[in-house]
């Protein structure tokens, strides 16, 4: 009989409270396997298929290389956290997780809510229509972060009058702001846990939720699965992929005299531009250059 895996470096951290955001937190409640649960399920999998890899290093440098996705399955985590509610309408989109929030229906709403200081609004990116570049000033922002704050605490007493008036919490939180924080027990294999890294950590990325994703990487699963997250790192979330066409295209600009420099010289197929300018693919792959060249 096979006893329960522990990990030291992990009972260190349970129940301890990462800060994330201005009031937020990341915690763990608990988990199931490591690094040795995926080696024990990947050989119980492959057989004899397996023995030409001696190391539990290299086994899952294989099978994270190889995209053998079910021994990362088998070891699960759970983690308590506290988040401002349009961070967590992205979170629970990731629908392979087992999940359980705070209740506003039975319980009194969360007072607490994310402020933003007059440094930390940004600006519309006019390249992603879902995502922002720069600063607004720190004029304007004073005026942002002061309206901010009236309309928070004005919704909050508009919610609790009619909490006062006996009207039903169900009701009573509809006007709450998406700032308003939430709690919930997220629980997910770490197989589906890096899926959401991969995602959630990338420089597109909105900021909030880009910084639970960091602190759950970082500081959670890099010391759950230290040899997983090398694997992951190296071969997912600091990778660049290549379609058939972008490699082609690499290869002619490689091969020329002109080199990397002059890229968009290369770039004339209909599937880099539409009108004559560089469409969303086109611009794609100059990013894929430009983080190649700063490896």
């Amino acid at each position: 009989m096979e006893e329960r895996i522990f990990v030291p470096e992990m009972d260190k951290i349970l129940n301890k409270e990462f800060k994330v955001l201005d009031k937020g937190f990341v915690r763990v409640v608990d988990y199931m396997g490591g690094d040795e649960s995926i080696v024990q399920a990947a050989r119980v999998s492959y057989g004899k298929g397996t023995k030409k890899v001696s190391e539990n290093k290299g086994l899952i440098r294989y099978l994270m290389r190889h995209h053998h996705t079910s021994p990362f399955e088998m070891a699960e985590i759970k983690l308590h956290v506290k988040v401002p509610m349009d961070a967590w309408r992205q979170w629970i989109r990731h629908r392979t997780a087992n999940v359980n929030e705070y209740s506003t229906r039975y319980s009194i709403a969360i007072d607490e809510m994310q402020e933003t200081s007059p440094v930390e609004w940004r600006l519309q990116s006019k390249d992603n229509k879902q995502g922002s570049k720069g600063m607004v000033s720190e004029d304007i922002g004073r005026q942002l972060t002061n309206k901010e704050e009236n309309l928070q605490k004005f919704s909050r007493e508009i919610y609790n009058e009619r909490i006062d008036f006996g009207v039903a919490k169900e009701q009573a939180r509809k006007d709450l702001p998406l700032s308003t924080y939430t709690e919930a027990y997220w629980k997910i294999d770490l197989h589906n846990l890096l899926h959401f890294l991969g995602l959630r950590m990338d420089e597109h990325a909105q900021h909030e939720i880009r910084q639970y994703a960091n602190v759950i990487g970082n500081e959670i699963v890099s010391k759950w699965v230290p040899m997983t997250w090398e694997a992951f790192q190296d071969y997912k979330l600091n990778s660049i992929n290549f379609s058939s066409l972008e490699s082609k295209t690499l290869i002619k600009i490689i091969n020329s005299k002109e080199g990397l420099e002059n890229i968009d010289n290369f770039l004339n197929s209909e599937f880099f531009k539409s009108d004559g300018k560089l469409n969303g693919e086109g611009l794609e792959f100059k990013e894929k250059i430009k983080k190649m060249l700063k490896m």
